[in-house]
């Protein structure tokens, strides 16, 4: 079969290897669409980051790799003692190989496991024509989530994990910094989290746009607006209640913290090997809360549900379709180049 492997910084290979077979607790996915993310673009130019250059202890998998971990499939195979799913089912399968029996799995805290793996970067992930997967990963797609749809299951749980964990209340103003898949998913969770108050920080004007049509109440651009001119208006000069940094640079991380109120809840969203400027007092003496996240814990099935009911409409965040070979000379290269012009891009293995 046909798949992209990642053997080195700016190495990407579109190979024929073996097809896997379901071990036992496993099925075997077609994959309909798998979607580029932002970090597949690190790994690219800067990596490794998180893929496992040597055998990683719980799969024993490492370089070279199949990328890809935003994806959804039709389960073609079912392995050995497999039940509770059949050959057809379509799904989106979370992005974790764990342990089960670390301090943090037993808490059901499992996106904290101490030998987690990940689809992509220490495990086989869906840049490829199948893959195989445990049952336990999987979530079954509501019939209204179409494949194009169900690629963008992955980072809408990422926003639904970040949403929750500051704890919106009713008549609070946000800030979102930065407007790619994540940020834009997460100003239509607060939507549907009833946060009607949103403001946007992003240098892309068609990401801008997008914002606004997706729920955003203003939609600033860094390079020509006065920000914190902007934001005081917005938040009747006290500043952002809850903010979200999903721009992954120390110019997105500072524009966040200094458009917030005191006592303002702030969540790091991006992930990013960019070392960002702390100034403690600015956290400390305004009893400002940092709070990290990484992807998801749960939260796929409320993401289906909030695209199966429009509230996150996905379908519109997706600016290209490309095929298995297009994915450095067109995917990479559109979204290194111009970023201005796209937001997600959506693979097909298959086509």
């Amino acid at each position: 079969m046909k798949a992209a492997r990642w053997h080195n910084r700016r190495d990407v290979r579109i190979e024929d290897v073996p097809e896997c077979r379901p071990q036992p607790g496993q099925v075997k996915l077609k994959v309909h669409y798998c979607g580029i993310c932002g970090t597949d673009i690190h790994e690219y130019l800067e990596g490794p980051m998180f893929i496992a250059k040597d055998p990683h202890p719980l799969t024993g998998y490492g370089a070279p790799v199949i990328i890809g971990h935003e994806f959804a499939g039709e389960i073609i195979e079912l392995g050995e003692g497999v039940t509770g799913w059949a050959i057809g089912d379509r799904v989106a399968p979370e992005g974790y190989y764990i342990c089960h029996t670390c301090y943090y799995c037993q808490r059901h805290e499992y996106n904290r496991c101490e030998r987690l793996a990940f689809h992509g970067f220490s495990a086989p992930g869906g840049l490829a024509e199948t893959v195989c997967v445990p049952t336990y990963q999987l979530y079954p797609l509501d019939p209204r989530v179409g494949w194009e749809e169900a690629a963008l299951v992955e980072p809408t749980a990422v926003a639904v994990r970040a949403v929750n964990h500051v704890k919106p209340l009713l008549g609070e103003r946000a800030l979102v910094v930065g407007a790619g898949p994540i940020g834009l998913a997460v100003v239509q969770v607060l939507r549907a989290a009833g946060i009607s108050h949103i403001a946007v920080v992003e240098p892309a004007r068609m990401r801008r746009e997008m914002a606004l049509a997706l729920g955003a109440t203003i939609a600033l651009d860094p390079q020509t607006d006065d920000i914190e001119r902007e934001i005081a208006n917005f938040t009747g000069r006290l500043g952002a209640d809850i903010a979200f940094e999903c721009g992954g640079n120390d110019a997105a991380y500072q524009t966040t913290v200094r458009n917030t109120r005191k006592g303002a809840r702030i969540c790091l969203v991006s992930q990013t090997n960019a070392p960002f400027r702390l100034f403690v007092n600015e956290i400390g003496f305004n009893e400002r809360v940092l709070i990290g996240t990484v992807a998801y814990c749960g939260e796929f099935a409320p993401a289906i549900q909030l695209i199966a009911e429009g509230k996150v409409r996905a379908g519109e965040m997706i600016t290209a379709r490309i095929g298995l070979e297009q994915l450095v000379d067109v995917g990479y290269r559109e979204l290194m180049e111009h970023t201005d012009q796209h937001v997600k891009i959506i693979v097909s293995p298959n086509a």
